[in-house]
C-alpha cells in the first residue's frame, strides 16, 4: 500500500525523491520503495526523514497522529 503521508510530506517540502535520497545518503529507488510500500526504513532513517520533512514519525510511517498522554490522578 502506498505511503501517501510520506509522499505528501515530501512534496510539501518541495523535494523530489532524488533530492530526499541525497539528503539521506541513499538511492532514489530506496525512497520509491518506501513510498510505494515495498519496504520500510530503518528506525534511524525514519527519524531522519521525519526531521527533514518536519512531520511526526508516526504520521509518516505508522499512519497515526501523536496524541498527548493523559494521566489519571484520581
Amino acid at each position: 500500500m502506498k505511503n501517501l503521508n510520506l509522499i505528501q510530506a515530501r512534496k510539501a517540502k518541495g523535494l523530489t525523491q532524488e533530492e530526499l535520497a541525497h539528503k539521506l545518503d541513499c538511492t532514489k529507488s530506496t525512497i520509491s520503495n518506501w513510498e510505494n510500500g515495498y519496504s520500510n526504513p530503518k528506525i534511524e532513517d525514519a527519524f531522519k526523514v521525519s526531521d527533514i520533512l518536519g512531520t511526526d514519525i508516526k504520521t509518516l510511517f505508522f499512519n497515526q497522529k501523536v496524541q498527548d498522554s493523559h494521566i489519571n490522578t484520581a
